[in-house]
């Protein structure tokens, strides 16, 4: 069984939306029969995007909104216009995410934006529909998009690990509130992707490599584990075993513990710590 706010008819909002694991989400929640607003900052991609779905679905049930999430303004008006048109929404999926790599020291324009769409669009949008969603007083679900590298943190793009571990707290403390709160019926859930091929991730590549999944992979198993009731969706790739991924986060959380340098993993000094723990030896 889907999970109950996954039905016909009820509104699916998708920031985001227009591309890669947004769009395939929006196809998956359209082929239910939802009611489905796609909404993006590209206004020829959500065109797109607009006729791909009603191929699956009547055009009335797919609505598309241009949206800067940074903006906490834009998605006032993003919500105002969902309850409009659908009168609420049952299921909101904040998976807007840019990924342009940055530096320690890089512009800070460039973290402004990073932060501001990553980690600032997740919070405005979980602030902003949440208590309409609450008040309607049915199922919903609130659909955050992290990433591996906000829990392990490895070098090499500072910016966007700091957007994601913000994502991972704030969806952590969002979901502690939802559950805290008198006769809520929606929950939180974070979406922990893999390697996925998108055009976040391509970098110039127009053929998936093997390693990485589909986005519309990613979308069937975070449907899958919302049935099951997880909190955390963590995708595994198809050349990283599950098992290798929770030891590098463990390794992550031991470094506090055991009192080892920031990053150990990629410490000279403790590469072979680090692979004696992955293969037990």
């Amino acid at each position: 069984m889907p999970h109950p706010a996954i039905v016909k008819d009820n509104v699916a909002v998708i920031t985001g939306g227009a591309s890669g694991i947004g769009f395939a989400a929006a196809m998956a929640f359209a082929r239910a029969g939802m009611k489905v607003c796609v909404a993006d900052v590209d206004e020829a991609r959500l065109a797109e995007a607009a006729t791909k779905l009603s191929s699956v679905t009547s055009a009335t049930h797919v609505m598309t909104f241009a949206v800067d999430v940074s903006r906490a303004e834009s998605l006032m008006e993003l919500e105002r216009a969902v309850g409009a048109h659908y009168g609420g929404t049952d299921v909101l999926m904040n998976n807007a995410g840019i990924q342009p790599g940055s530096t320690l020291f890089g512009e800070p324009d460039h973290w402004q934006r990073i932060i501001g769409v990553n980690m600032w669009g997740i919070i405005n949008g979980s602030r902003i529909f949440a208590p309409n969603m609450i008040a309607r007083g049915r199922a919903g679900l609130i659909i955050n998009t992290g990433s591996k590298q906000g829990i392990t943190t490895p070098p090499g793009d500072p910016a966007y690990n700091v957007s994601k571990a913000g994502v991972k707290a704030f969806t952590e403390a969002l979901q502690h509130e939802l559950r805290n709160t008198s006769d809520c019926h929606i929950t939180a859930h974070l979406l922990i992707p893999g390697f996925v091929f998108t055009g976040l991730t391509a970098k110039g590549r127009t053929e998936k490599p093997a390693g990485a999944w589909t986005p519309e992979q990613t979308v069937d198993f975070m449907l899958a584990r919302l049935e099951a009731g997880d909190f955390y969706i963590l995708c595994p790739d198809n050349d990283v075993p599950r098992a290798l991924d929770e030891k590098r986060m463990l390794w992550a959380a031991g470094d506090i513990v055991e009192n080892r340098p920031p990053l150990s993993r990629w410490h000279p000094d403790y590469a072979d710590a680090f692979k004696r723990f992955v293969t037990g030896d």
